[in-house]
């Protein structure tokens, strides 16, 4: 979070409280809109003043890409050398550029994400997180999706498929995961991802180039492996392909821009299992530990969850059919 590029620039980090985190980030956007709206309005007042060509000029570029942030960096950039020039004049131009120049940390549009995991996202923060992608703001959402309560010991969470053992669920979960992705397509207006780096990098980076184009609320869902599942975790990015190839973690993008242009707006990324979905949960210590203890419970339920993703997924193709 440190990295800057030449001019001093780079990501900037805040935490919130645990359960908040939703919250928090969609009150960072808020704030730093609020005073790009005042600084936008007096561009354009400047605009419209009696000043030199080229301030007009720069003041134009900028008020056209104030939205998208690719470009509206080094308008801004130009921006802020012209109203230097102009700064100094006692007139109303020069008081409005003053202004702006206080504030011009806040001119560039800026890239708002919002982090945090599973635990959050689907239990005790959804609430927050269904709120806040329900508000339609231009925020991004992404969730390290490691399917237990990580950083609290491992406890099960609406994440947690069925079938695998967890603190709450010595037993095994009973019921399916919940499907966190599908629930925030129905809105139809936000951007759904879920990707998985170890199984395709590409796809991955598409899918936040695309959220972070979207002028909306994003959100995508990263497969995370973690410690609590069991594995040897400097094999994690081979674990997670073996979980795309198997049919136990879909790869898929939702764009509503493509609804907009008359096209299906899902896109489902991965390709029909090429692996047995319980050769793959059996290699983990989260599900093994189930057929020692419990080995009918275990056959059962591990058939369950494979029934279970394979219903997922036929959802999923139908979606991309339509």
């Amino acid at each position: 979070p440190y990295t800057v590029n030449k001019q001093g620039r780079g990501p900037s980090w805040a935490n919130s409280l645990f359960d908040d985190n939703a919250e928090f980030g969609l009150g960072m956007n808020l704030a730093q809109r609020a005073v790009r709206d005042r600084l936008k309005e007096h561009v354009e007042n400047i605009q419209n003043a009696d000043v030199a060509a080229e301030t007009k000029a720069a003041c134009a570029a900028y008020l056209e890409t104030f939205e998208d942030s690719d470009t509206n960096f080094e308008a801004a950039l130009t921006l802020t050398k012209e109203l230097e020039k102009i700064a100094d004049c006692d007139c109303d131009a020069g008081k409005l550029a003053k202004k702006v120049l206080i504030d011009k940390d806040f001119l560039a549009k800026k890239s708002v994400w919002i982090l945090g995991g599973d635990g959050w996202a689907y239990d005790i923060g959804y609430g927050g997180l269904d709120h806040v992608i329900a508000m339609g703001q231009d925020v991004n959402i992404l969730v390290l999706d490691t399917e237990v309560y990580s950083n609290t010991g491992g406890q099960s969470s609406k994440s947690t498929p069925t079938g695998a053992i967890a603190k709450f669920a010595a037993s095994g979960k009973r019921i399916k995961k919940k499907d966190l992705g599908a629930i925030a397509m129905t809105y139809g207006y936000v951007y759904v991802a879920s990707v998985c780096m170890g199984a395709d990098k590409n796809q991955l980076l598409k899918a936040m180039i695309e959220a972070e184009s979207y002028h909306g609320p994003s959100l995508i869902l990263c497969y995370a492996p973690c410690i609590n599942h069991g594995i040897n975790m400097g094999k994690s990015q081979a674990e997670e392909k073996k979980a795309v190839e198997s049919g136990y973690w879909p790869l898929y993008r939702y764009n509503p821009v493509l609804k907009e242009q008359g096209k299906n707006p899902f896109t489902l990324d991965s390709k029909a299992p090429t692996s047995d979905y319980i050769d793959f949960i059996s290699g983990e210590t989260r599900y093994k530990s189930l057929k020692k203890m419990f080995p009918a419970d275990a056959d059962r339920l591990f058939e369950q969850a494979a029934e279970e993703a394979k219903e997922r997924l036929d959802y999923y193709k139908n979606l991309a059919d339509k």
